[in-house]
């Protein structure tokens, strides 16, 4: 699997939605921190949970 993540890219979470957008801090193999303005950080394995990348 590929990630198309990078640090401060805007995604969204599917599955949680009321976390509102999230920033992407960093990405440590399927490991994906973002910062969402809801909840504050949060570690997403990519492995399960496949996130939405904003376009801007």
């Amino acid at each position: 699997m590929i990630l198309d993540f990078e640090p401060g890219d805007k995604v969204l979470n599917p599955n949680k939605k009321d976390w509102g957008i999230g920033q992407v801090q960093s990405i440590i193999k399927d490991r994906v921190t973002v910062n969402f303005e809801n909840v504050g950080k949060k570690v997403i394995n990519a492995k399960n949970i496949e996130l939405i990348k904003l376009n801007e």
